[in-house]
């Protein structure tokens, strides 16, 4: 009877689907028993979830997709035509999904939302009580949990060379629309003044122009550049007006790197920070082995130990290989008392660069993603500079890692990582280490993260 079920129900999904092409040209006039039906057929053709307009007939493409709280314990074939009652009474979107826990199939009322308004579809979503929503031109669902402001992030970058850094920072902007995290500070651990100043335009551009930035002055001379973009602070109109805003500007000045880490961590809730650190360890050494200051009378260890709940960190080489990581090595001085000190009761997460491998955001991607403005930081370095050099979103692993907790990352068991003076990272298996470290996804995985992260950039 199953089987004979199933295949009735299809049966109907197709003559429901025909009828439902055939109206698509103009304006549907179905009775209500005909748009009841083709709802139910719509949840038998599509289980793994749609969304349609029940004024067109049509699946809509793109947009934000929100469900309403007022529908969501519709979950059988009666509750149709309360659901569609609503959806006339106000967007006149109706969905469906199946709840794999309790394999009932959902009808929802839904509002859809343009998909450069994330922040306010996620808002949405949390006033309805809604775990996700749903990109439609991208297929995939976003958890929006609830408002997660007491999650204090410091990322630690060495911006000026990959471009990576510059959209794990744009993610961070995005978490803070959508009072998914705190950034409280950034740390430019690779040397110059003009690496601070990225991160000052980026602070402007995104609208937090208040976030306090510490710049690394006694770290690693001259490090290898990959992509110079240093000059972006700088960039200038045919008519010699500065491109970009700075809050610091030409005669302000930054705080020493590792000054500004025992300030932010000191003002700080004990276990209330998370450091993401997607670039060399210098500054986070010269914290380790800082003393008591006029912000804190405890040691730099003391005081990672008791505000640091956590730190994500990207590189480190595991697995087969035995290879040296490449912000390790540079920095292998620094590195070294980095991983010596470290506190072994503090987690680490690191993101080795195969998890990072396979995303490839393209530079035409970029540009065409950022089109919906004349003017980015981010669109004028992949316009005027050779971003083509097989740059992969590495950076970004650690920041959603941080922010969006464990379950979207496959992570190894517990152990302990030393490093060798070569730059090497050796993991040892132990249930009581404090170091876990991502695995690389499948390709429906990084497709998925991928997507997340242009979602990201496209809003405005």
């Amino acid at each position: 009877m199953k089987k004979l079920f199933l295949t009735l129900a299809a049966i109907l999904a197709i003559s429901v689907s025909a009828t439902i092409t055939a109206t698509a040209q103009s304006k549907p006039n179905l009775t209500d028993k005909e748009l009841y039906n083709a709802v139910w057929a719509m949840g038998q053709m599509y289980p793994d979830g749609f969304t349609l307009d029940i004024n067109t007939m049509r699946q809509p493409t793109e947009g934000i997709v929100v469900s309403y709280a007022a529908t969501q314990n519709s979950f059988d074939r009666k509750s149709i035509p309360n659901v569609v009652k609503h959806a006339r009474e106000h967007n006149g979107f109706v969905g469906g999904w199946l709840n794999p826990e309790n394999g009932k199939y959902y009808f929802d009322s839904n509002r859809i939302f343009p998909e450069d308004s994330l922040a306010a579809a996620v808002q949405f979503a949390r006033e309805n009580g809604q775990h996700t929503v749903y990109i439609a031109s991208k297929g995939i669902n976003l958890w929006t949990n609830y408002e997660q402001k007491d999650i204090r992030i410091i990322l630690d970058t060495d911006l000026g060379s990959s471009t990576d850094d510059l959209f794990a920072l744009m993610m961070l902007y995005r978490y803070m629309d959508m009072k998914r995290c705190n950034l409280i500070g950034i740390i430019v651990d690779r040397m110059d003044r003009a690496n601070a100043d990225i991160a000052d335009i980026m602070n402007n551009f995104y609208g937090y122009p208040n976030i306090p930035i510490g710049l690394e002055t006694s770290g690693i001379p001259n490090p290898h550049v990959f992509i110079s973009y240093h000059n972006l602070p700088y960039a200038r109109s045919t008519k010699a007006e500065p491109m970009f805003k700075r809050t610091v500007g030409d005669t302000g000045t930054y705080p020493e790197a590792y000054k500004l880490y025992r300030k932010l961590l000191a003002e700080s809730p004990d276990k209330s920070v998370t450091i993401a650190s997607i670039g060399f360890v210098t500054s986070l050494s010269r914290l380790l082995q800082s003393g008591p200051d006029e912000y804190s009378n405890l040691t730099g260890v003391d005081l990672v130990r008791q505000k640091v709940s956590a730190l994500y960190a990207m590189g480190g080489v595991f697995g087969d290989a035995v290879e040296p990581d490449y912000n390790f090595k540079a920095a292998i001085d620094f590195s070294l008392k980095f991983f010596e000190l470290w506190p072994k009761d503090v987690d680490i997460v690191f993101s080795p660069g195969e998890v990072g491998d396979p995303l490839d955001y393209r530079p035409e991607t970029v540009i065409s993603d950022m089109n919906w403005t004349d003017l980015h930081p981010i669109k004028w370095t992949y316009q005027f500079l050779n971003c083509d050099t097989g740059q992969k979103m590495w950076d970004p692993q650690a920041v959603i890692n941080a922010v969006e907790g464990d379950a979207l990352y496959k992570l190894s068991p517990r152990g302990f990582v030393t490093l060798t003076p070569n730059g090497e990272t050796i993991f040892k298996q132990d249930e009581h280490g404090n170091c876990r470290f991502q695995y690389p996804g499948d390709p429906v995985w990084c497709d998925l993260v991928l997507k997340y992260i242009r979602t990201m950039a496209i809003q405005h």
